[in-house]
Parts: C-alpha cells; structure tokens; sequence
C-alpha cells in the first residue's frame, strides 16, 4: 500500500496538499479546461500535453531526500496566495486569459508553500518553478518572430542570389510572392525548444554559466533554423514551383527538420553535460542545516486553520470576480454615425476588395464611410460595449481591424503624420489599406489595448460599470494616395476624436 510507505510526519500534511489543489482545480475549473483545451488543439501549446508527468518525474526524483526531511505549513506562504489569486481576478475581470491562467498555476505554487514550507519547497524549488511552463502563453511573440524570420530570409535568399524584394512579411521572388505567415513564425518550436532547454539545463548541468549558455542556444538556435526553413522553402520553390515546395516544406521541414535541430542542440549540449548521473537533486543534510530556512521557518503555522484560509481566499476571489462580472454600463438606444462632418459626408460603402472588421459581442455596432471634397474615402467602424468580458472584448484577439479566416493578412507597421501608429493590410497580393484602431472609455482615448484592459481591471475592481467604445478607422491604399495621412485628416476634422466617439454613442 502506497499509504504504508508514507513517513508518518508526511500523512496529514499531503491530505491538506490534496484538498487545497483539489480546491484550486475545481472552484478554477473553467479556467483549467479552457487551458488543456488549448493544449489538445493549438499546435503551438501540444508540448504542454507531457508536462504534469516531467513534473510527476521531478517530485519522485526528490522523494526520497525530501521524505526525510518534516514539512511545517508557514503562513507567510498565504500571501503569495493572495497574489495569485489577485492577479487570477485581474485577469478574470478584464479578459486577459495569460494573467487568469498564470495566476491559478501560481496559486497551486503558493499553497504547496503555505502548507509545506519553505524548507520543503526549497528541495522543490525547480519542480515549482517548471510548473509555469503549464501556463498557454508564447503566441504573443508571434509579430516579433515573423518580423525576424522575415530578415533573416530575405538576407539568405539575397545571399543565394535569387532577386527578391521584401515588403513587412512579404517577399516577393521570380517563382511568386512568399509571406511569412503566423504559422511560419517559428514560435511552436521556440516555446517548446525553451520548455526543453530549461529541462536539459537543470538535468544536466550543475554550473550556472554552462546553463546559461545552454539556455542562449535553445533560444536562438530555434530561431536561425526557423528563417533557413522558410529561406529553404523559396530556393526551392524558383526551380520547382510553390506548390511543390510547399509539400516539401510541410513534409520534411514540419516533420524531419526541427526534429534534427533539436538533436543538433542536445548533440552540442552533451558535450558539456557536467552532472553525474547519479548526482542526488536534493540533499536532505543541507536543507535541515539551513540557517536561512531555519530563519524563515521561525513562522510555521498549524495546518488546518492554514487551509481554511486558503480556502477562505479562494471564495473571497471568486466571490469578488461573479460581482464584477454581473456590471452592465446603461446604453443609449439610439446611437447612429453622423451625415457630416466637418468636411466629409456619409456616402455608402464602395471597396475595392470585401474588409470587414469584427466586433463580436458588442451590444452596438455602426458601419459607414465618410468621402471628402477629394474624393478621399475612410471607412468607420463604430462598435459600444456595455460590459468587456469573454466574448465580448473590444481588442480580443482575432477582433478588430485584421479579420480571420479572410485573404487580408498584416503588412507592416504605419505611422501617420501625427505620430498615430496602426496597421497595413494587405489582401491577395493586390489590395492593401491602412487601419487605426481606437479606444475609448471614461475621459480616456488612445491605441492600446493594454491600456483599455488596465482600465477596465480599474472599473471592475472597484464595481463600476462603464461603456467601452472601439473606433476602426481605414483608408485603402491606391496610386500616390497616402491613407495614413487621409485617415489622420479626417480625425482633425471631428475636433476632438473623443468627445465625437462619446456622441455617436449617446454616451455621457
């Protein structure tokens, strides 16, 4: 019986481990399965799917050494709780799933401290540590990562002496027009090469510099390989055509290459492994001699009444997020674009290629375009929000200004005369047009989406209900036309581009 070889000092306080995480993973259930749904389905996070078991393999690697040594729960460990469980709200409140992810996988952490203590946690310090690799996150990198794949294939595709000329991610070559697409970004392999690299280096290394090397390697190495892929796929492709070297590239680079790439680091890495394989993860002596834990360990607390404040914690959050959630701003219900404005009239929409912009879950949603005396054309997209949550989150990704699943694909960064930053977008090859997106809530307008959640944690936070106004505005790019500059116009012309947001939606 498993129960028989427990150290009896270990009995009680692995039960109240057990019904603190037991807690943690059902009162955050949604949160947990949204997370290992996007481990089963995004090819980005599948390297997630084996993580509880290299966990599961680093605890048993200690096991041994740590049973000799008597956990004491400590409850200073329960205010890193209240952190996690502060930054699962703030994630929670305003939609941004990283911050509700991260602060539920943190949380687990701080109740194994809280009921453990430090001296135990220490012997599991990298275990506890390696845990955030359960956290989705990594696709943020994505714009960065096709930005560097992009010069990097440029530089060899030049170098190789095929003419080509790059656009943002676009490069343009005698066999036809390559982009670097999301999917070509490398940044599955980089999440999972760090993943791997942070495991080789502590495994297999004892010196610091030597880990730090190692580390340096998994990031760039991922990285150089990525922009040789996609620089592969286009020389091929000059002599075969796209379609062959697309097959080529799915095939051999999806399959074969990266598994090389990864060998190559392990390859390079063995060489300077300096640990023994028998080299004990943790020594027992050393932790209960610990003048420093001994230190810190002058806290210890008694265990239950340590996980009834844990779980006292847990419900004052949870209680806290269902309040917020439940706010609703009061809407006009007559909201309408304007005819004029100062300067240019409402004219019916005439694109030369079909853009629409998403704005899911918005309680109110305005489309028009406004032609001045040039004949300068900007399309507006005006959408209001009684509430941001899931679903219905002005600047979510896959919302806005760049659609999904349609031909129009990002293409570099724009800046407009007044220092306005948005996006060009580019469809087909053929169709491009620049974008600005705003928001507006409570006196604020500006760009960032960080901002917009910030304040919206505020509100919520705080248990107020205020509206939230999204702004896309578009101009298509045609001749010696400039839409940055048609787009910053036509702002100077509603005066104050806030207060008209406020009008159009009725709101005070």
């Amino acid at each position: 019986m498993i129960a028989e070889r427990i150290v009896p000092a270990w009995k009680t306080p692995l039960v109240q481990l057990a019904l603190a995480w037991a807690a943690i993973l059902t009162m955050f259930a949604r949160d947990w399965a949204t997370m290992a749904m996007l481990w089963w389905d995004s090819s980005t996070y599948n390297h997630i799917l084996i993580v509880p078991a290299i966990l599961a393999w680093l605890v048993w690697q200690r096991a041994g050494e740590l049973a000799k040594v008597d956990p004491q729960p400590w409850w200073p460990g329960l205010v890193p709780l209240a952190g996690a469980l502060f930054l699962w709200l703030l994630g929670d409140i305003s939609g941004l799933a990283t911050a509700a992810h991260l602060g539920v996988v943190l949380a687990l952490q701080a109740v194994t401290l809280a009921i453990l203590g430090p001296r135990i946690c220490w012997g599991l310090a990298f275990p506890l540590c390696y845990a955030l690799f359960l956290v989705p996150i990594g696709y943020e990198l994505v714009p960065a990562l096709q930005m560097i794949t992009a010069s990097i294939t440029i530089a060899l595709t030049e170098a190789s002496g095929i003419p080509a000329h790059i656009e943002g991610v676009f490069i343009d070559t005698p066999a036809g027009l390559f982009e670097v697409a999301e999917a070509c970004s490398g940044v599955k392999f980089l999440v999972a090469m760090i993943a791997l690299g942070a495991l080789v280096a502590h495994v297999c290394f004892q010196s610091w510099w030597r880990r730090a090397a190692f580390m340096m390697l998994a990031v760039s190495i991922p990285i150089i390989a990525n922009g040789i892929r996609a620089w592969g796929t286009i020389y091929i492709a000059q002599s075969q055509g796209i379609s062959f070297a697309a097959g080529f590239d799915h095939i051999f680079y999806g399959w074969i290459f990266f598994a090389l790439v990864m060998g190559l680091l392990l390859l390079i890495g063995s060489k300077f492994f300096d640990r023994g394989v028998q080299a004990p993860f943790v020594d027992s002596t050393a932790l209960a001699a610990n003048p420093f834990l001994d230190r810190l360990q002058s806290n210890s607390a008694k265990g239950w009444p340590v996980l009834v404040v844990i779980l006292s914690l847990i419900l004052v959050a949870l209680a806290w997020s269902t309040r917020s959630q439940a706010l609703e701003a009061d809407l006009a219900t007559d909201q309408t674009l304007p005819s004029q404005i100062a300067g240019w009239t409402l004219v019916e929409q005439s694109r030369a290629y079909p853009w629409q912009p998403r704005a899911s879950g918005a309680d109110c949603v305005l489309r028009g375009a406004y032609q001045d005396g040039e004949g300068r054309v900007v399309d507006v997209v005006y959408a209001l929000y009684a509430a941001q949550s899931e679903g219905r989150e002005a600047g979510a990704f896959g919302e806005g200004a760049l659609p999904m699943d349609s031909e129009w694909r990002w293409l570099s960064a724009s800046t407009s005369t007044d220092g306005v930053a948005g996006d060009r977008l580019q469809a087909l090859g053929a169709h491009r047009r620049v974008a600005e997106t705003w928001y507006r809530k409570e006196g604020w307008i500006g760009t960032s989406t960080m901002h917009l959640k910030l304040l919206t944690m505020r509100d919520r936070l705080l248990l107020r209900a205020r509206p939230t106004a999204m702004l896309i505005l578009s101009a298509e790019e045609y001749g010696d036309t400039d839409p940055a500059a048609t787009i910053a116009d036509f702002r100077s012309s509603t005066a104050d581009l806030g207060n008209w947001m406020d009008r159009t939606g009725g709101v005070d």
